[in-house]
């Protein structure tokens, strides 16, 4: 078939007219419409009586049949019909005046209704047979090499080679994920006129028949060069996993190109979309072999030290680094269908900020934390620790943008290699414990903690359990009074500021001091015991937070 009597995969009227049966036929009138598609005759008899439209229909009539039916001709064209033929000699008198775009034909002599409804079969039947071969043509090329484990970009070569032209695959984010054929700048280029056009749903009108994931988009490049983009969309089961995309440097390439060019881009689209997932599996595996190293990296999980680096090495990790280790709250919203995987990704996102060439990032989740292991290329104390400072502030904006809620980022001091990240996850995972406690969001160090932090170290002796159990004891079985004191001490002792920080009026505030004073045994307005109760609270807060994490270390 000859592109000149094709449109698509379909017959035309032009093709129709080049077979034997009709080579003594005359066009009589139509010459501008003989590249309209046909699909089927129908006698006239039969279409006279019915409503239905008749797209792609050639109308068989007997020339005596027209005797008394011209009027009738107007309406077959309204209703779309593609040709009339006309088996024998047209009358005389026939109307010299024919409905605009009907293509008439006049047979030399008969040859039956029975003879052109065959020919018209026996055509589409052969042409469908060129299509599935040229499709199982096709599936076999790019299944052999998939089943060798080709790759994505040997896929993508093959599919340039079978359409001789460039090909391109894209992930469902519309990212290149392989190319063939053009450069990379001349692809970026044009994938970055050719997204916006697959990612806006056609008209249905628009769509291609049969062929309701596959477009054809025209597009100029920034250089003026005017290309087809003949492009077919993968998935997998319910599941969208990018497009397969052939571009031909050409604004109206030829019909028969184009129908060759739909089949190599949907038999593209089941294997380049099954590596797609092979890949993804492979990748995810590896994240996960990577998040189980980083877990023992972060709770020192290791045998020895040669078991670290074996490990290390095989991860391409550098273990005489600088680490930073920083940790922040991995809650996703309400309604996610996969929370788990949600916080994957929340943790990849923290990885990719602030990007830098020479900087390596490891992330994990445990439990309900995102865990970032970074490496530090500052060159003494000061530049790593404003390196952290750094990415810790823009690793708090970027989950606040994406979780649409303020969230802090704990961070410990620089871990001067991979033996000192555990001493430093565990730092972290104190600052943020702290930070929870205290409704902090932001960056926060473990150095701006101090009060803290510097009582880390007798916050599990006997004596500080003792002090603890003597002074907030009493408060246990009533909360409001623990949080009460909480806010007294939190504005310095004053009375007036207390009040007007819990909308309490002053007597009730005075009532609640004296209850605290006799249930502890201490007069809570007393500076020296006022310090007493804050080391106690503080005390106990640390005691939690070692307790919540001494808890996370034991668990493997």
């Amino acid at each position: 078939m000859t592109p000149a009597h094709t449109q698509g995969d379909r017959m035309t009227v032009a093709g129709m007219l080049d077979e034997s049966l009709m080579s003594a036929a005359r066009v009589v009138a139509g010459h501008d419409h003989l590249d309209r598609e046909l699909h089927w005759v129908l006698p006239l008899s039969e279409v006279l009586s019915g409503h239905e439209t008749l797209d792609g229909v050639a109308v068989y009539a007997r020339p005596e049949a027209l005797l008394g039916n011209t009027g009738a001709l107007g309406a077959l064209s309204a209703r779309g019909a593609t040709t009339l033929l006309v088996d024998g000699s047209i009358p005389t008198g026939f109307p010299a005046s024919l409905p605009v775009g009907l293509v008439v034909v006049e047979m030399a002599f008969p040859v039956g209704f029975t003879a052109l409804n065959r020919l018209l079969a026996e055509r589409a039947l052969n042409q469908e047979v060129h299509v599935m071969r040229y499709a199982t043509h096709v599936h076999a090329s790019l299944a052999g090499l998939f089943h060798r484990g080709a790759g994505l970009q040997m896929l993508v070569r093959e599919v340039s080679n079978l359409a001789r032209n460039p090909a391109i695959a894209l992930d469902a984010r519309g990212q290149i994920v392989a190319v063939n054929g053009l450069g990379a700048e001349t692809a970026t280029a044009l994938n970055t006129v050719l997204l916006p056009r697959l990612t806006v749903d056609l008209p249905t009108a628009a769509r291609l028949s049969a062929h309701h994931d596959t477009r054809i988009e025209h597009l100029d490049d920034p250089t003026g060069t005017s290309w087809t983009a003949i492009s077919t969309a993968i998935r997998l089961g319910k599941a969208f996993e990018g497009w397969v995309a052939i571009l031909v440097a050409d604004p109206a390439p030829g019909g028969h190109d184009v129908a060759r060019h739909i089949v190599v881009t949907e038999q593209a689209t089941a294997i380049i979309g099954s590596e797609m997932l092979r890949q993804h599996s492979i990748d995810e595996a590896e994240e996960r072999a990577r998040g189980d190293f980083v877990q023992a990296l972060v709770h020192g999980h290791f045998s020895s030290e040669h078991d670290m680096r074996t490990r290390a090495e095989y991860h391409d990790i550098d273990i005489d680094s600088h680490f930073g280790v920083f940790v922040a709250p991995g809650v996703v919203p309400h309604g996610v269908d996969n929370p788990a995987a949600s916080m994957v990704r929340l943790a990849r996102y923290a990885a990719n900020v602030a990007p830098d060439p020479a900087v390596r990032s490891y992330v994990t989740v445990l439990g309900d934390v995102l865990v970032v292991v970074r490496t530090l290329r500052g060159p003494d104390g000061d530049a790593r620790r404003q390196e952290m400072a750094h990415y810790a502030g823009a690793m708090s904006e970027e989950l606040e943008n994406r979780r649409g809620a303020a969230v802090a980022v704990s961070y410990s001091r620089p871990a001067p290699g991979a033996q000192a990240v555990s001493g430093s996850y565990r730092e972290a995972r104190i600052a943020l414990g702290i930070a929870r406690r205290l409704n902090m969001t932001g960056a926060v160090s473990y150095q701006d903690l101090r009060s803290f932090t510097v009582l880390a170290d007798v916050a599990e002796t006997e004596q500080s359990r003792a002090l603890v159990t003597d002074v907030l004891g009493p408060l246990r079985a009533t909360p409001d009074l623990r949080d009460f004191v909480t806010g007294y001490l939190a504005n310095g002792g004053n009375v007036n500021a207390t009040a007007r920080a819990l909308n309490v009026h002053r007597n009730t505030m005075l009532t609640k001091l004296d209850r605290v004073s006799r249930a502890i045994g201490l007069d809570i307005r007393l500076p020296d015991n006022q310090f007493t109760v804050w080391l106690a609270i503080r005390l106990d807060l640390l005691t939690e937070v070692h307790a919540a994490v001494d808890r996370e270390a034991s668990f493997r």
